[in-house]
């Protein structure tokens, strides 16, 4: 076949425009799986199967009940006595004493190695069974701090390396303000669905506008927990924890808070296992899909009812024999804190201020293989 010189010249043009068309969408899909591959590194995914992550909240002696003056030393302290790094490390951001990321203890807590947990206070004070006047649900959901939500959520967007960030800390506990007692409690017809109890409705509707908020900024480095306490406080049917939920749309890890015996005058002294396996079909059903995690468990010395190292041996030995198959990681509460004019009375529940708590740490934690000191990024 003949081909007139105009022929060829509509052949080359066209050969041309469909080669850069291929270049550009090959080119165009490479950029945009690059672009998700940055992304996905700052998402954490759950243990390989048989593994767990073995966490920590690393407070010290004279704790200030503010949970946001933790130091490096207090971590290093406790990672050598345990002999396992932290997988993350929680702290609290206050914002009655500051409303930016927290940037300067996130950074040092990335360089160790470990994950920033961030437990996100909303709150006036740290006085507990006391309202809010400021930082109320009611003023959340009107958008008062929408400003300064969306500033946070940029800084914590460019912090660009995966966070862990829980709202609402032991929600279905009457001793923080986000409770359902301190915003309505069981009333019905002051706020959004007449059928739902008011109080976990405006929490539950509070969380989701903050989570809002910091997608619409791209902070999708950020894992976001759900954390109940393993009691209902007050035990009323509104106060259940499930009540409470945000949903699986906005919930990535669903957490619990276990303690025994917080002081050495508490008149009970309840096994981790028992409470655990009480409250572990409520977690199991509250969600079908999303990780388990024990983000607060502990219990003090010096309470005549136990011996701590023995209450720690059958929390630890249960977990890290995945007892409950759907817990993916637990973080111990080291701190210890004064209660009265009573040095006896005082709290502690610091491994390295008990050497048959650390004995018992370094067996079932330390020495084995399969509890992980730091997380697994998706690829």
């Amino acid at each position: 076949m003949e081909y007139k010189d105009d022929d060829r010249w509509t052949l080359v043009i066209g050969i041309f425009l469909c080669s850069l068309f291929l270049f550009l969408l090959v080119g165009g899909k490479n950029s945009s799986l690059d672009a998700a591959s940055s992304l996905t590194t700052n998402v954490i995914s759950s243990p390989p199967e048989g593994q767990i992550y073995h966490a920590v909240y690393p407070g010290h002696e004279g704790g200030t009940g503010e949970e946001d003056d933790i130091t490096s030393e207090d971590l290093t302290s406790y990672e050598e006595n345990v002999g396992k790094s932290a997988a993350w490390v929680y702290f609290s951001h206050n914002w009655y004493r500051d409303r930016k990321f927290p940037v300067e203890i996130a950074s040092w807590i990335r360089d160790t190695g470990s994950v920033p947990f961030i437990r996100l206070m909303l709150r006036d004070h740290t006085e507990q069974y006391r309202k809010n006047r400021n930082f109320t649900l009611k003023r959340i959901l009107k958008g008062k701090f929408d400003e300064d939500l969306h500033a946070w959520a940029r800084d914590a967007r460019d912090f660009d390396s995966p966070l862990i960030v829980e709202f609402g800390t032991e929600v279905n506990g009457e001793w923080f303000p986000w409770n359902g007692k301190w915003n309505g409690g069981r009333k019905k017809k002051e706020y959004g669905d007449p059928t739902y109890p008011d109080g976990p409705e405006r929490f539950r509707d509070a969380y989701r506008h903050i989570i809002d908020i910091m997608r619409e900024e791209g902070a999708s480095n950020i894992t976001w927990v759900f954390h109940v306490n393993n009691d209902d406080v007050p035990n009323k049917p509104w106060n259940r924890f499930e009540k409470y939920y945000p949903g699986d749309d906005y919930i990535d890890w669903v957490g619990v808070s276990v303690y025994g015996a917080q002081t050495p005058t508490d008149e009970e002294w309840l096994l981790f296992s028992d409470m655990m396996d009480e409250v572990y079909p409520r977690l199991e059903s509250l969600s079908t899909s999303k990780p388990i995690v024990v983000l607060e468990f502990g219990v003090t010395s010096g309470n005549p009812l136990g011996d701590q190292a023995e209450w720690a041996e059958d929390a630890l030995k249960n977990l890290t024999e995945l007892r409950w198959p759907r817990v993916i990681g637990f973080s111990w509460w080291n701190e210890a804190w004064q209660n009265d004019d009573d040095p006896d009375h005082d709290t502690d529940m610091r491994v390295q201020d008990n050497p048959d708590l650390a004995d018992v740490f370094q067996k079932l934690v330390g020495k084995q293989d399969h509890i992980l000191g730091s997380v697994v990024q998706s690829e």
